[in-house]
């Protein structure tokens, strides 16, 4: 595997600054869509309601878009610009995953939390109020780009153990390359998705729902003396 040069996107640099991280205590970096929202429920919801479906036939959000009156792929900038539109239009209602927030107030008496997500920087506070309303009202980022470089960064501000959670294989690469001895939770909330790909080549650990994660992570804290 080859060494990844880390390199933060310009527009994530000031969000990462802007966390109040504890060093010495341990964090937990989680991504949002399918694993803290129903990120492909809701966006199937959104498609059917514009005339569109998702053909869920492989792990791919642009290039899946059909029209639901021809079954006519949609081209690469009209699937763009719907995921856009579910983004700014919804993502303040997505589904929570069910046992996230639970799972996550129990590990947040032990270690700190932050929410490393890739979206637009406008539907940022969308996102904040949605995690809020679903009772996780732990701090975002709002990330670009491989997720490597911005997790290497808060690992070394807590020089503390950190597990990492992600349902897409090359974040858990970016992240093998840029901070190798951060934990690395492989998980897919939606069962679908699940099914079409093994564990990412580059996690530690593949995990199918939030009780399992709290159980790995208490686990892992315990088993090095956290």
């Amino acid at each position: 595997m080859s060494s990844e040069t880390p390199r933060i996107h310009d527009a994530v640099m000031p969000q990462l600054d802007a966390l109040e991280l504890l060093e010495g205590r341990p964090l937990v970096i989680t991504d949002a869509d399918e694993v803290l929202f129903l990120f492909v429920q809701g966006f199937e919801a959104y498609l059917e309601d514009n005339g569109f479906y998702l053909d869920l036939s492989s792990f791919a959000l642009v290039g899946n878009i059909r029209r639901a009156d021809t079954e006519d792929m949609a081209p690469v900038e009209e699937a763009k610009a719907l995921l856009d539109g579910f983004f700014r239009e919804r993502t303040e209602t997505m589904t929570p995953v069910p046992g996230a927030a639970e799972a996550l107030a129990a590990l947040a008496e032990r270690a700190q939390v932050v929410v490393l997500s890739n979206l637009p920087d406008s539907s940022r506070g969308a996102r904040e109020k949605a995690l809020a309303l679903a009772g996780m009202p732990y701090p975002i980022v709002a990330n670009t780009g491989l997720k490597g470089p911005a997790v290497r960064h808060m690992a070394d501000r807590v020089r503390a153990p950190v597990f990492f959670l992600d349902d897409i294989p090359h974040n858990h690469t970016s992240v093998a390359q840029a901070a190798p001895d951060v934990q690395r939770v492989h998980f897919i909330a939606d069962p679908r998705l699940a099914r079409l790909i093994g564990p990412a080549e580059h996690c530690h650990h593949r995990v199918d729902d939030w009780a399992e994660v709290r159980r790995l992570i208490e686990r892992e804290l315990a088993d090095i003396g956290w």
